[in-house]
């Protein structure tokens, strides 16, 4: 990239940056002086600021160079994991938000304190904050600042050695991220998410229709029919046991990884709880899945494509995406793609803030202070302010941490598999016996958190090469152990009074009236995709019966809506 390149790049990016920070300025003023303005963004989000800000909290540059990679190193298995999550969408949509939403909750260990007891919402807050202050956050400015690194070449723009070149990025990355989460609070967020969502979708799309044109020799159709007819077991979303996704660890432990991130995990939930009704939020949750089933086409095919391009000769199988965006994407272009990559790793670094401060806040700042008062109130200015600092001290943090992952014997995907193993599958369970038990104690969960930490640190660290058992499917069986723990203790000990859910809902709790329909067709699009590719597909000769399949699932879809729509 030449000097004049350079300058065009940076000067397009940082316009198109302080475009996105001036809308969210405009959107946001005067709506974060108070609690709930601050952290669930006054309880006004519509279905498309939810929709954008969980997409882009959910994507982030890991995304982009690690999924391209898989499909080029590998094949389409690991789409399990971004399609599979339209399903915890609907789960979200139907079973969980109605009831956090008529509970007026802000945060889920607030839930928790509802229906257990404080002890229960301090773990929960130990286990998230623990999470995202020494895994979560500091992974995002890593793998982020390390896209930025291989698509730029930062250390040979500034001179510097890789280790300098690599901390500079993550604290600048890190400090413009911050500003977000700390001046405008989650509505700041969300519009930015949405923004920058927009800008993800057109490189999404640009992407893949620019290899196809360079692999067709300027005609996307013959790049097309390059990749469905040539190496079609690239195209095998049906993963083997050898491959980083086998198909089977969709049916035990993703299920509860997706439910426990889009149904419970706070910073991706908290757009929801700031829903201005629940029909906005099932909407903008619906909206998101369909997002999710897109990732193949947007975030998997350039991988693809980069086989077809360069053959298995990178050096690197993370060096698919960066190969490609340097070889098909426009000069003119560049400055665009680097605002939208930056925006994606500001929304998760930024999401991650705002929950961590919404956490520290309203979890274990609010409830000590109101106990060292005898129970005054803290003000809503109080919490504002604390949260701020709370949200810069976080970010300090992460730049000390970020920079060590570099020198993870086992990588970082390695680190976030196992760390949020430690507490993603207890603060599933426990939500799931919460909401839909009475006479659960609180010592269920008390004992099913120490009985998690215990028994995942040893089939992790002391005894993994005797159990030998994929991660997803030690998540299931541990599950399925901890239900089982919870249920028994609601057995033999139960609650002296069944609990009972109070209303207090603030806003609208009319729900969808496409909802179903909607669903249905969520659904659908799921199964659809393995279908398309699996053997029965593109993959091999395919199967005389793929039309037909097709034919009844659209069929299915026709006559649901039809039926929808009359009842509306």
């Amino acid at each position: 990239m030449t000097n004049q390149e350079l300058m065009l790049t940076l000067t397009s990016c940082l316009f198109f940056m302080a475009l996105v920070a001036w809308i969210a300025y405009r959107q946001t003023r005067g709506e974060v002086a108070t609690r709930e303005g601050y952290f669930l963004a006054g309880r006004g989000l519509s279905a498309v600021f939810i929709a954008g800000s969980m997409l882009l909290t959910n994507l982030s540059a890991e995304q982009l160079i690690g999924l391209n990679g898989s499909a080029y190193g590998f094949n389409l298995s690991s789409m399990g994991w971004e399609v599979t999550a339209a399903i915890s969408t609907i789960a979200m949509a139907f079973l969980f938000l109605p009831r956090y939403l008529a509970g007026a909750f802000s945060t889920l260990p607030e839930f928790l304190n509802d229906r257990f007891d404080s002890d229960v919402r301090r773990a929960s807050v130990v286990l998230f904050m623990v999470g995202y202050g020494f895994v979560t956050i500091p992974s995002v400015l890593y793998s982020g600042s390390i896209a930025v690194l291989q698509l730029f070449d930062i250390p040979t723009i500034t001179g510097l050695a890789y280790s300098p070149a690599l901390a500079l990025t993550i604290i600048a990355i890190g400090s413009i991220g911050a500003i977000y989460a700390v001046f405008g609070g989650l509505r700041a967020v969300a519009v930015s998410d949405t923004l920058n969502g927009i800008g993800l979708l057109i490189i999404g799309i640009a992407v893949p229709l620019l290899g196809l044109a360079a692999l067709g020799d300027g005609s996307i159709i013959a790049g097309l029919a390059v990749v469905t007819t040539t190496d079609t077991h690239k195209l095998n979303a049906i993963g083997s046991a050898s491959d980083p996704t086998p198909f089977a660890t969709l049916f035990t432990g993703m299920i509860f990884a997706n439910l426990f991130y889009w149904c419970t995990n706070q910073y991706v939930i908290q757009r929801t709880l700031g829903a201005r009704s629940l029909a906005e939020g099932q909407k903008g949750v619906l909206f998101s899945g369909f997002f999710k089933v897109l990732v193949p086409f947007l975030m998997m095919l350039p991988g693809v494509i980069a086989y077809h391009l360069y053959g298995p000769t990178l050096a690197s199988i993370d060096l698919a995406y960066p190969a490609l965006i340097r070889d098909v994407l426009p000069v003119y272009a560049s400055g665009f793609f680097l605002a939208v990559l930056l925006g994606a790793v500001f929304s998760s670094f930024n999401s991650l803030l705002n929950s961590a401060a919404t956490l520290f806040c309203l979890d274990v700042y609010a409830p000590f202070k109101e106990r060292l008062n005898h129970g005054e109130k803290v003000t809503d200015a109080q919490l504002v302010r604390v949260a701020k600092w709370a949200s810069v001290a976080i970010a300090l943090f992460s730049f000390v941490v970020a920079p060590l992952l570099q020198f993870a014997p086992d990588g970082l995907w390695q680190i976030i598999r196992i760390f949020t193993g430690f507490y993603n599958i207890p603060i599933i369970a426990i939500v799931i016996v919460g909401l839909f038990t009475r006479h659960v104690p609180a010592l269920g969960p008390k004992l099913v958190i120490g009985f998690h930490l215990v028994a995942y640190g040893l089939l992790q660290f002391v005894f993994k090469e005797q159990v030998a058992i994929h991660f997803l499917h030690l998540y299931a069986i541990l599950f399925f152990i901890e239900i089982g723990i919870m249920l028994a203790v609601g057995h033999w000990l139960p609650r002296a009074k069944l609990w009972t859910y109070t209303t207090v809902s603030r806003v609208d709790m009319n729900p969808w009236s496409l909802a179903a329909p909607c669903a249905v067709t969520l659904f659908s699009c799921v199964v659809v995709l393995y279908i398309t590719f699996s053997p029965l597909g593109l993959v091999g000769a395919g199967s005389s019966a793929y039309g037909s399949i097709l034919g009844v699932v659209l069929a299915l879809n026709a006559a649901v809506w039809w039926r929808g729509l009359r009842s509306v």
